[in-house]
């Protein structure tokens, strides 16, 4: 019986340890990048908002002065970078500081190595985070956390045009 008694104690001790996975700055930082580049959580991740696009479709704009697909890619690719470089404490980017700059059209060779381009800065944001120590990451977390919002925010448009117009399959999306 005392046997089993410290069999049974050693086990809650197992459980009770492995349930106290209590989030830290850097792991709700990570799940909230990691949302927005390629974990179909709450919504659709811009990797798969782009995956499976010719570059007809991405570059589609309608009259207005609303962006195609491919204009928001560069548009979260160039903010992405830019402020990973400062991140990294790189030289940013140059930008004449006219945000209009920062959405680019693709043509038809370029298209797949922009798609390739935004999976690659998202995935070296994360690698960069993950690297972090806690010191940089307090000063940089509203900056972090402002980047998940954005790309969130650019991919419910790119959602948008392609569900509009068919381009979407809904088994790619959240369930």
């Amino acid at each position: 019986m005392k046997y089993l008694f410290i069999l049974f104690l050693c086990a809650i001790a197992a459980i009770t340890y492995g349930q106290d996975k209590t989030p830290t700055l850097k792991s709700v930082l990570l799940d909230q990048l990691r949302s927005t580049h390629n974990k179909k959580e709450w919504f659709v991740p811009a990797s798969n908002s782009v995956a499976s696009l010719t570059p007809q479709q991405a570059n589609w704009k309608d009259s207005s002065e609303n962006h195609s697909i491919a204009q928001l890619t560069t548009h979260l690719i160039f903010w992405n970078l830019d402020l990973l470089k400062r991140f990294n404490g790189e030289k940013p980017q140059d930008f004449g500081g006219d945000n209009k700059e920062t959405f680019s059209p693709v043509d038809e060779k370029s298209w797949p190595a922009t798609v390739a381009r935004l999976d690659s800065v998202l995935t070296a944001w994360e690698a960069a985070v993950e690297k972090a120590d806690e010191t940089k990451l307090v000063k940089w977390y509203p900056t972090i956390a402002h980047i998940g919002t954005h790309n969130a925010y650019h991919t419910g448009q790119i959602l948008y045009i392609r569900k509009m117009h068919g381009w979407w399959d809904d088994e790619k999306g959240v369930k």
